[in-house]
C-alpha cells in the first residue's frame, strides 16, 4: 500500500513538472512575443509592418521586391498541395524539406521587417521634397 502511495506520488510530481516547464515556457513565449528579441521590435510590431512593407514595395519606396518574392514563393511552396504527394510516401523525409523552407521563411520575415522597419523610422524624419536654388 506505501509503495502504492509512493509511485502515485511521483508520477504526480512528474506530471506537475511538467506542466510547470510547460507554463515556464508559454510566459517566455509571450514574453518573447511583447518584447522584441535582442531589443528589437516586438513581433506584433513586426506582423503590423507587413502590410505596410508590402505597400511601399508595391509603390516603389521600398526596395524589397526581390525578398518579397521569394517569401511569397516560399509560403506557396509551403501551402502547396502538391507538396504532399512526397510526404504521404516518404513520412519524414518528405517534412525535411517543408521544416527547412518554414525555417528559412521564419528567418526571412524576421529580417526584413526588421530592415523595413528601421527604413521607415529613417524616412519618417526626412521631409520629401527638392532643392530649390
Amino acid at each position: 500500500m506505501l509503495r502504492r502511495v509512493v509511485t502515485l506520488h511521483v508520477e504526480r510530481s512528474k506530471t506537475m513538472a511538467r506542466t510547470l516547464k510547460r507554463g515556464a515556457a508559454f510566459v517566455a513565449l509571450g514574453r518573447a512575443l511583447t518584447a522584441g528579441a535582442r531589443g528589437g521590435p516586438s513581433l506584433g510590431a513586426r506582423i503590423g509592418a507587413l502590410p505596410r512593407m508590402i505597400a511601399a514595395t508595391a509603390r516603389g519606396r521600398y526596395d524589397g521586391g526581390l525578398r518579397l518574392a521569394m517569401m511569397t514563393a516560399a509560403t506557396a511552396y509551403i501551402v502547396s498541395p502538391v507538396d504532399a504527394v512526397p510526404e504521404l510516401f516518404l513520412t519524414v523525409f518528405g517534412l525535411i524539406d517543408d521544416a527547412v523552407m518554414v525555417t528559412w521563411l521564419a528567418g526571412a520575415v524576421l529580417a526584413e521587417t526588421e530592415r523595413f522597419l528601421e527604413w521607415e523610422a529613417r524616412t519618417s524624419t526626412v521631409v520629401p521634397g527638392h532643392v530649390v536654388p
